[in-house]
């Protein structure tokens, strides 16, 4: 018997599904082929622990995430997609989630995925025991190279071939059920699906020997499965408990966010892996569907975020355990660890959230970096502004010597992730404006005008003349001082936006402070320096990096540190108002006032707070 299908009747009739072979699912659109090309990668990684590589073309990962949940537990496909599930369902989401993150399934969701690519990532997954495709679409679309009629029966015959050279069952979704199209085709094995209401009917034709049986199968489509007819809610097979998940995860090729239990060789380096490879999590088998007792009042905002801080916890501690306690061999190796992890983290967090956003949208030629090391052309206001103002005074005697006191701003990144972030791929608008629902980048015709020699410009010291492009925290900022009285509300002509949430990353954001504050209470430097490299790390990557091919959000990036400034920004403001001379702002965490600064701000290390780092006079003695 080859790897199941998940489907036992259909299991029976193939045999499994064998090595070498090539099984063409052939469906019209909505009739279930993407869903068994779902279940049998599923049920391969989950339940037979069978690395799974499956090339998803037209469909995301977090879409096959989604239906691997909801088909799993299960769960009711809609209710989660919408983010209504009860407190009880999203408790059991999160720990598969969780679970699932340990298992060898990688999604290959990039735009540019071909036959070539896929073969080309064969090599890079020892072990790999299966191949999905789903899906080949009849429609041709230019921004998908498994679509249209030819290329469907060229990427047929390539599968076909990979199937027989790699000795791998190679399995693959087609969205239509033309007899003529697939008969042309003349494949090994063809499965055509036919749906009637809740009944599917399932035919299976060999190549030399014509149809060798019809099955009828249940269109178990609440959650977004097939089943075997008498038995259409049998929930997931049973199998041997997994080895306890953690955050931590064996070295992997970067782009498999999610691990798989059999590692590659730990020398394997980003370079070596096939450029298409943008994987969502492999994912780990949940033996039996978990119910979660309801979560304690307490934590950050009478919430527990507990299951998720122990992921922090238990990587940690398994760092220190391998490295004999030695805190900063343990320090090290999480800090290379924290982009994967963050990533895991994040994506456990979203779990049962309002909004699916967008993980790999078409990138935007002004999101794009013009070389290698280079940058984009959004201006973001970052900040390394001198209140020359006052500094002049000082150097002339028109104004007494003074006492700086510089500040330091805690987790300046971890507290911008609360900001408006673009859901779904950037939309233009020829004639701009500004919709505090929606976010995204804008076009100015000049850089706006700052006339206070006390405060930092909003939009930071660069001078350049023309249009300029701000992303939406800038924006808000800009809108932010217009109603101050501090400048004119900023002239948008033109815009790139998507519907808003100031959510994406709050429940990321909330667990990372909750984890941080803990780490502080009880003197923990490994985990706040794994803390701070896990949301430094996390922003640095999510445009354009090779380290994190599980997003690309440059965007998103741009925004979350221009929010850092902005923030910044406002805690000069806030300075000044309360009748502090802001001497100098740098970055997105340093502020240097003069004055009794702690009637303005506490002090302490808490994200809400801020710490003393230096003191010094001006003007400065010169040395003689």
């Amino acid at each position: 018997m080859g790897l199941s299908t998940g489907i036992r009747t259909l299991d029976d009739a193939l045999g499994g599904l064998q090595s070498g072979r090539f099984y063409l699912v052939a469906a019209a659109p909505g009739a279930g082929s993407s869903l068994v090309a779902t279940a049998a990668a599923r049920t391969s990684a989950l339940d037979q622990h069978q690395p799974v590589l499956y090339a998803a073309s037209g469909l995301t990962r977090a879409d096959i995430a989604a239906r691997i949940v909801a088909a799993h537990l299960p769960v009711d496909y809609r209710r989660l997609r919408a983010g209504r599930l009860t407190p009880t369902e999203q408790d059991d989401t999160a720990v598969l989630h969780h679970h699932l993150a340990q298992a060898p399934l990688y999604i290959d969701d990039g735009t540019d995925l071909t036959t070539d690519a896929i073969a080309e990532s064969v090599p890079d997954l020892p072990g790999l025991g299966l191949i999905v495709v789903d899906r080949l679409q009849t429609t041709e679309d230019p921004r998908l190279p498994l679509s249209g009629p030819a290329q469907i029966t060229d990427a047929a015959q390539a599968l076909a071939h990979l199937a027989r050279t790699h000795e791998l069952p190679v399995l693959a979704a087609v969205d239509t059920d033309d007899p003529h199209l697939i008969a042309a085709l003349s494949l090994d094995i063809t499965i055509t699906l036919t749906r009637d209401a809740d009944q599917i009917h399932a035919t299976i034709t060999e190549r030399d020997l014509g149809p060798q049986a019809t099955l009828t199968l249940h269109a178990d489509l609440a959650h977004a499965r097939i089943a075997d007819l008498a038995t259409p809610y049998a929930g997931p097979t049973a199998s041997a408990p997994p080895p306890a998940a953690n955050l931590h995860t064996p070295a992997q090729p970067p782009q498999a966010s999610l691990q798989a239990p059999t590692s590659p060789p730990t020398d394997l380096t980003p370079t070596e892996l096939a450029p298409t490879a943008h994987t969502a999590a492999p994912r780990r088998p949940l033996p039996h569907r978990t119910t979660a007792s309801p979560p304690p009042e307490g934590g950050y905002a009478n919430r527990d975020y507990s299951y998720f801080t122990d992921m922090i916890t238990r990587a940690v501690d398994e760092a220190l355990h391998d490295h004999d306690g030695d805190v900063t061999a343990a320090t090290e190796t999480l800090v290379k660890k924290a982009v994967p992890n963050a990533m895991a983290l994040f994506e456990a967090t979203r779990v049962g959230g309002n909004y699916e956003h967008t993980v790999y949208p078409e990138t935007l030629e002004f999101l794009r970096k013009k070389t290698k090391d280079g940058a984009d052309e959004i201006w973001e206001g970052r900040h390394n502004w001198t209140n020359t103002h006052l500094t002049d005074a000082l150097q002339n005697g028109t104004h007494p010597p003074i006492t700086v006191n510089a500040l330091d701003t805690n987790a300046s990144f971890l507290s911008a992730f609360k900001t408006h972030l673009p859901i779904g791929a950037l939309i233009h608008d020829p004639h701009g404006g500004f919709d505090p629902k929606r976010s995204g980048i804008y076009r100015l015709p000049a850089r706006p005008t700052w006339h206070h020699p006390d405060l930092p410009d909003p939009i930071g010291n660069r001078r350049e003349d023309g249009p300029v492009l701000l992303d939406d925290a800038t924006i808000r900022l800009l809108i932010r001082c217009a109603r101050l009285g501090l400048c004119e509300a900023p002239h948008i002509t033109e815009c790139w936006t998507s519907g808003a949430s100031e959510g994406l990353l709050e429940k990321f954001r909330r667990v990372l402070t909750e984890a941080r504050t803990n780490a502080l209470e009880t003197d923990d430097t490994v985990t706040v320096e794994y803390i701070k490299a896990m949301y430094s790390k996390f922003t640095s990557t999510i445009g354009e990096s090779s380290v994190n091919r599980d997003i690309r959000r440059p965007d998103w990036m741009h925004i979350i540190r221009s929010q850092a400034f902005a923030n910044l920004w406002y805690k000069s403001h806030r300075a000044h108002s309360n009748g502090l001379t802001v001497v100098r702002v740098r970055g997105t965490d340093e502020l240097h006032v003069a004055g009794d600064w702690r009637r303005v701000f506490t002090e302490g290390r808490l994200t809400t707070q801020m710490k003393q780092k230096d003191q010094y006079p001006l003007p400065r003695k010169s040395a003689r």
